[in-house]
């Protein structure tokens, strides 16, 4: 499927999205502090879910990034992933605007593109998904050195 350069060169803001998330889930578990907003507006089932949803969300996002086997089955595990994510982002910035109003602005912007681009993400994962399936009605066999 590509070595890492190659693999993450031209998905260098996912990458970095998919890589910070678990690590941000790994402290709020680990250091059990949430943000304010969060312990405000979310039950205590829905806060631990985030947080786990985190690790998760990175985990599985950089599996289907580079997973090893099926052009396919990598893009329909990161599609899985970019759609959680923008889900759990949209989460938080529904508790930040619900906690804080206009004060929280800039980080509910700035969290808002995080959702914006995953979903954005998962509708170019479709796309790819839905060439690869016609592939084989046109005579190719796709290549596992294919790019998306």
């Amino acid at each position: 499927m590509g070595n890492f350069y190659k693999r993450t060169t031209h998905r260098v803001y996912e990458f970095a999205v998919l890589v910070t998330a678990p690590v941000c889930g790994v402290l709020l578990v680990a250091l059990n502090v949430r943000p304010q907003s969060v312990e405000l507006a979310m039950p205590y089932a829905i806060k631990i879910s985030w947080e786990f949803g985190l690790i998760v969300v990175g985990v599985a996002g950089l599996l289907g990034m580079f997973w090893p086997g099926q052009l396919g089955t990598g893009l329909g595990i990161e599609l899985a992933a970019v759609l959680m994510l923008g889900a759990i982002a949209a989460m938080y910035v529904v508790a930040v605007l619900a906690v804080a109003g206009g004060q929280a602005v800039v980080a509910a912007s700035f969290v808002s593109a995080v959702a914006a681009g995953s979903w954005l993400r998962s509708a170019e994962i479709v796309r790819s998904l839905r060439m690869l399936m016609r592939l084989p009605e046109a005579g190719v066999c796709p290549s596992p050195e294919g790019e998306t």
